[in-house]
Formats: structure tokens, sequence, C-alpha cells
């Protein structure tokens, strides 16, 4: 079987935590800073603030001292990137919490610690 790619992973979590907390669901979203684009396209979307770095998931609902949460989708094995490291150690500064998550199961864990 073919492993899945980072965009199925992610997806599929959107997906689980859509039909699991339809009330809180508008504060999860998805940041586009990440694929391939042409240089048109990443130079206007540079210009509306799209920033390199950014986590792939953001929950906008305080918890357990934290302000928000942050979540960096990888496929199994896949590791963070410089920029990606950098905006973790901002986001943990600011008091917000940062996971990242290689699978579903690792997704849902995340989630469900978080949100107690």
């Amino acid at each position: 079987m073919k492993p899945q790619t980072e965009s199925q992973i992610q997806k599929d979590c959107v997906k689980w935590f859509r039909e699991k907390y339809p009330t809180i669901e508008p504060l999860f979203f998805a940041v586009p800073n990440g694929g391939a684009r042409n240089a048109w396209t990443a130079k206007i979307m540079k210009d509306e603030g799209v920033r390199k770095g950014v986590a792939d998931l953001i929950l906008l609902l305080p918890r357990s001292g934290y302000a928000f949460l942050c979540i960096e989708m990888k496929k199994p094995g896949g590791e963070q990137s410089e920029s990606q490291i950098i905006f973790q150690r901002l986001v943990e500064k600011v008091k917000g919490k940062y996971v990242v998550c290689h699978s579903m199961e690792e997704f849902v864990k995340a989630i469900r610690e978080y949100i107690g």
C-alpha cells in the first residue's frame, strides 16, 4: 500500500474535526502557505500576507493556559523546516500550543488532549 501524502493526511484530519466538533469548526482552519505555485501567484500571496513557516492548521480556541493551537502536518518521517521551527518558537513564546502530527492518529490524540 502506498503511504499517504501530507495533503491526504491533512484532508482526513480536517474532515474528522469538522464531523466531531461542528460547533467550534469555524475556529479551525488551514493556512495556504505550502504547495507549488508559479512565481506570480507566490508574489501575490506573499504581498497579501502569506508567511513562510506558518503551521498548516490553526484552532483559535483558548484551552488550559494556551491562547490557541497550531498544528504542523507532516507525512510519516517528515521533518520541520527551519522556518517552521522558528514559527513554532514564536507561537510558544506567545502562549500558543504547537504540535507536529505525522498521522491521523497523532492528530486525533493532539486535538483530544487540547480540547479535553
